[in-house]
Order: structure tokens, then sequence, then C-alpha cells
């Protein structure tokens, strides 16, 4: 590839490259010849309603249109773009230019349930995801976990006690939906529900018989315990939740990479918490940046300066992509 690449982090993070400026995962509203949205999580799709077309995947696409955003793709991608897949939600992209520069987007490199791994892209300019990139943050294995919630599950079922899984609508709660398919009866809140269909219609194997929480209460099937209710994440002192301890004496369990944390189970005001995440834990991200072999790597969201710090003990050229940044010339990169 030949050409200059500038990259800024002025709105979201920008791209100028061969005339062409693109606009990654935009904060708001962009004049940006063409706008990336790396997946339909809502705080990804601020910058959607401006003038310019649109660099994502169909299935983002189609799961922005269920969520109430329409996404304008353009017809043809620019030379040398190539979208890959990044293993966050379903759907979900980074941005390859070339060889020259990877934007991951929200990354995950495990395959949890019917989603993939993002595989490592050789690339001499790397912008990575750093959301737990901090020593900290170590998750067990997905094998691991599972069998702990189930036998969770299997201990609050013989006792008669229902059980409140919490992960985002979009993402960890259709991975929760089809890890803990087996058990019965299984409800879902409504935006859940809704994202559920949206992934069925896409083909992916989740249950369709399983009946919303509104349609289960009035029906009266709440009082028949146990039951699994999954609904988005939810603080336990919210009013919803609330009401299902209450009522029915229902268990909470947060699924989310954070509750690494022990304090987090605690500031949720949750019984249980797991760390399943669509995040890559820290040992993840040195993996996939040391398997991306780059020349630069510049470290976004979250422990981005953290994380930085630590690439750079190890011998890579490594420093934060901070918002507002002025000194262009430390983001210009030519072959």
């Amino acid at each position: 590839m030949t050409g200059r690449i500038i990259v800024t982090a002025q709105n979201g993070i920008s791209i100028h490259y061969n005339g062409i400026r693109v606009d990654l995962d935009p904060a708001r509203t962009s004049k940006a010849d063409y706008k990336f949205i790396s997946h339909a999580h809502i705080d990804h799709m601020k910058g959607t309603d401006a003038s310019g077309n649109i660099l994502a995947s169909e299935e983002t696409a189609f799961l922005a249109e269920k969520r109430g955003y329409s996404l304008k793709l353009a017809k043809e991608m620019p030379e040398d773009f190539r979208l890959i897949d990044s293993g966050h939600i379903l759907g979900s992209r980074g941005l390859l230019i070339g060889r020259e520069l990877f934007y991951t987007g929200d990354f995950a490199v495990r395959p949890r349930a019917f989603m993939a791994g993002c595989g490592p892209v050789e690339c001499n300019t790397l912008v990575v995801e750093s959301t737990f990139g901090r020593r900290d943050y170590i998750f067990p294995p997905v094998a691991e976990t599972l069998e702990k919630v189930n036998q969770l599950i299997s201990d609050l079922f013989s006792r008669g006690i229902p059980i409140v899984l919490m992960g985002y609508a979009l993402g960890k709660a259709q991975i929760l939906s089809y890890l803990f398919s087996s058990w019965d009866p299984i409800y879902v809140e409504k935006s859940v529900l809704t994202m559920n269909r949206a992934h069925i219609e896409l083909g992916v194997d989740i249950r369709s018989d399983l009946k919303s929480y509104t349609a289960a209460k009035e029906e009266g099937l709440l009082q028949k315990k146990p039951w699994i209710l999954i609904t988005p994440m939810n603080s336990g002192r919210s009013r919803f939740v609330a009401s299902l301890k209450k009522k029915y004496g229902a268990v909470t369990v947060a699924f989310s990479g954070w509750s690494v944390n022990p304090r987090y189970k605690y500031m949720m005001n949750v019984d249980h918490a797991f760390s399943l995440s669509d995040h890559c834990d820290f040992n993840d991200l040195v993996d996939m940046v040391r398997r991306c072999n780059p020349h630069k790597v510049y470290t976004v969201h979250g422990f981005a300066g953290e994380f930085a710090s630590h690439l750079k003990s190890i011998g890579f050229d490594a420093r934060p992509l901070k918002s507002g940044q002025t000194a262009i010339s430390e983001f210009i990169f030519e072959d």
C-alpha cells in the first residue's frame, strides 16, 4: 500500500488516507467521507445521522435498525479497506487498511457460545481497544465460569429459588440465552427478546420459544418457581430488580469483566457476579499485540495509559491515543 495515514483523536478516532477521511466510531455527528461503525451498541452509533457513507457489517446495520438507527451502508469499500470480525458481539468488526493499520474496535479473542474470537492481523500500526488493559483484569476460562454458574443454578433450582441473569441487552444477553438454554423455564425481558429474535433472523441458533417476562407475569407463570429471567444489566437497587427479589425471592447474577474487582458485586448490589466478558482480558490483549507484531501501537479506551506503559516495558513503541490530541505530527505514518 502506498500513501500517507494520519490518525487523530478529535471525534472518536479519525483516519485520513489518500484524501479520504474516515471517522471510527464517532462520538458525535461528523462530516467525514466515511463513518466506520464497529458494532451496534448504542454508544458507538452517536455519529450516524450525519452526511457520508457508513462502513459496517450487514449484521450491524440489521441490529441497528432493530434499535431505531438507520445505517446507510457504503455501496463500495474504499481501496485497501477491509472489515475484520472482532468477536465482540454479532456483526462487530475491526477495520484494516492494507497491512498498514488495524483498528480493533471493541474485541474479544475467546470463543463464547456462537461467537468466534478475533484473530490477529499483522500490521505496521495497531490501534487497540484496551478496556481491561491492567494486570488486575484476568478472566477465568469460559468453561470454568459456565460450570460454576450451572452449579449455582442447580442448587437454587433444587430449593425452588428463581434466578435473574443480567447482561447487556445486545450481546451478553444472547450469550446467556445460548449458554443456559438447557434450563426450563427461561423468560426474557422485552429488549432481550427483541435482540434474541433479531439474532435468530440472522441465523443464530438461540431458542425461539422463550417467553417474555411480561407474558409470563400476565399468565401467572412467575408464581410457579423456580425459573430463570434474563434481563439487561441492572443495579440490584433498581425498582425492577428490587421488586423481583421482594416478590419472588429471586437471586441476582451479573456477568461482566468488571466483576474481577471484588467490589463490583457490592457496587451493583447483586448476589453473584461472574467474569464473562465480550472484551479481552489483560493477557488476551498482550497476546493480541504480540501476534499482530506492529511497529507502533496506540491504545484507546479503558486503561489505555497503563496498557501502553506495559507494552513499552516489553519492547513495543506504544502510547495512548488521547482525545483532543493537537500534536498531529505524532500521528503521521509513512511507508
